[in-house]
């Protein structure tokens, strides 16, 4: 650990010369690779758990970076981590990359700087808060928590190690959707009151799996115990793992879950809420039988209400993206799409001593660089959090039935035993949070 700590000092100062003009100002460099590639000792040491999908896409970002040096892999399939330590090996021309079963192992090493964590759902919080408090930074996929106390879990743990955390909320740094949000920040459409955030219906077949629904013995390159982790016993069933486990609450949380930290977390950051949370949720939605394979509500029509009386409108129904509705028009952005009306919004240049947003175009970049020089990063723990949470007390209206009455500083559900019952996780043993 004396190691690892005199490197992260390195890297800071080394990172506090290189970086000494307005870029400290964004908290993001260049992409451009520096040349010749830096000495060992200057590389931020990387870790990577979790291979199946969104794992390899994140590590090859890393393995891009020549400042990057990823060491170590952890997955439940052999068939993921071979499948990935061949990039890797093929990447450094070596074969040094080791490979592990179990993360506790991973994080056991002496030489790691961070880890990038792309887990299911259910597996956010364990292996997040070890990493935290082994004295690892933290690259982790959105949302960030499988259930609302595991997030706060994890930003606590985070922020009492002073850990760097990055959330794979990417669309912050994405042009289109750091314009919409700086100008409704702005007042360009005049105070909002209203806001349309779109998270799409049904479910994608991302595995192919969706027919294999038949109980079976679990393959022999899947350690399926480890998979479940903390999740309720379960017969292995293809159609519930890999990719699809989303569409299953005891993995994942739905639609509403898979796209809260993108859409709701723009629809926050352009209107000032990345730190706080609504007063009261409400919704209604299609509720699939409990013995389904697949039983996340695939529809659904969700009311946030916050303080000053601002309602957050969130929807299968809705188109994707955030909306935001003021006094003077409005602003729509999802990707690929930036619109107005009035037009002419899109034209208005920020002033100088305006609210100017955080800038970053690469946030994979931006997680590497705040690793080297302890400045935040443009999706922290703390902003993944509150836009998960949102998502979380929509999830909890649907199941219940009711409206929830939410204390946003105390993060506790008013006068509704049942509903609280669902903010915390029921771990399988040995599984502790």
């Amino acid at each position: 650990m004396a190691r690892s700590m005199d490197r992260r000092h390195f890297l800071k100062m080394a990172a506090a010369g290189a970086m000494a003009g307005p870029l400290w100002a964004t908290g993001c460099t260049t992409t451009k690779k520096p040349a010749p590639r830096p000495a060992p000792s200057e590389r931020v040491v990387l870790g990577a758990i979790g291979l199946g999908w969104q794992g390899p896409e994140n590590l090859g970002k890393f393995l891009s970076f020549n400042d990057v040096q990823v060491v170590a892999l952890c997955d439940v399939d052999t068939n993921h981590l071979a499948k990935v330590k061949g990039t890797v090996d093929r990447t450094y021309g070596n074969t040094d990359c080791a490979v592990y079963n179990n993360f506790e192992e991973l994080l056991a090493r002496t030489d790691l700087d961070a880890v990038s964590i792309a887990l299911p759902d259910h597996w956010h919080a364990i292996p997040a808060i070890a990493a935290a408090n082994k004295g690892l930074d933290i690259y982790g996929e959105k949302p960030i928590s499988h259930l609302l106390l595991e997030g706060r879990a994890m930003v606590n743990a985070v922020e009492k190690n002073k850990r760097i955390w990055q959330t794979g909320s990417w669309q912050r740094s994405v042009a289109d959707f750091h314009k919409a949000a700086e100008l409704v920040r702005n007042g360009r459409i005049g105070k909002v009151k209203y806001c349309e955030v779109g998270l799409f219906a049904g479910y994608d077949d991302y595995a192919g799996t969706k027919d294999q629904t038949a109980y079976c013995p679990p393959p022999p390159e899947l350690d399926y115990d480890r998979w479940l982790g903390p999740a309720p016993e379960h017969p292995y069933c293809p159609a519930r793992i890999h990719k699809n486990w989303r569409w299953v609450m005891a993995y994942g949380g739905g639609r509403i879950m898979d796209w809260v930290g993108h859409h709701l977390d723009i629809a926050h950051w352009g209107l000032g809420l990345d730190r706080t949370g609504p007063i009261a949720v409400e919704g209604t939605g299609v509720i699939p039988p409990s013995d389904g394979v697949w039983d996340a509500p695939p529809e659904y029509d969700c009311v946030a209400t916050y303080e000053d009386g601002l309602q957050i409108h969130i929807s299968s129904k809705f188109p994707g993206g955030a909306k935001w509705y003021g006094e003077h028009g409005w602003i729509h952005v999802d990707r690929g799409i930036l619109e107005a009306e009035p037009k002419s919004i899109l034209d208005e240049a920020i002033g100088e001593n305006e609210i100017h947003l955080y800038t970053c175009r690469d946030h994979f970049r931006n997680f590497i660089d705040c690793v080297k020089t302890r400045k935040e990063t443009i999706a922290p723990a703390e902003v993944a959090h509150r836009s998960a949470s949102v998502g979380h007390l929509c999830n909890i209206a649907l199941y219940t039935g009711r409206k929830i009455r939410w204390d946003s500083e105390n993060e506790q559900i008013l006068n509704d035993a049942a509903a609280t019952d669902m903010l915390s996780p029921n771990y399988r043993a040995p599984w502790k949070l």
